[in-house]
């Protein structure tokens, strides 16, 4: 089985367009054998995150994190983690809300790369 390679330039783009051709990718939709239960065997990789195509009210979205403690849940804006942890995480933390939540999100995660 040979690794299919994309590569997805961000510039211009918004980020939901991006994620979405991501999340597309890495589940092997766009292939003719397609299996839910077999993550793809493909290499993402976008570039220029930092350039994408962002309004005010994206800036404001709040991204959550939750410890598992009492009182641990943490929010964020997307303007202060991109600043905080660069422009990548973000694009990440979007892509893998459109995974699926098995074991197979992990390895399609690891499938990805994000450069700023």
């Amino acid at each position: 089985m040979n690794t299919r390679e994309y590569v997805i330039d961000a510039t211009g783009k918004r980020l939901g367009k991006v994620a979405t051709e991501a999340a597309t990718y890495l589940l092997g939709k766009d292939q003719p054998d397609f299996a839910k239960n077999i993550a793809a065997p493909v290499r993402v990789k976008i570039i220029n995150a930092s350039k994408l195509d962002l309004t005010e009210k994206k800036k404001q979205e709040i991204y959550q994190s939750y410890s598992g403690y009492p009182g641990g849940r943490s929010e964020e804006t997307f303007e202060h983690l991109a600043k905080r942890l660069g422009y990548a995480e973000p694009v990440r933390r979007t892509i893998k809300g459109m995974l699926p939540k098995n074991k197979l999100q992990a390895v399609m995660m690891k499938n990805l790369e994000v450069t700023e």
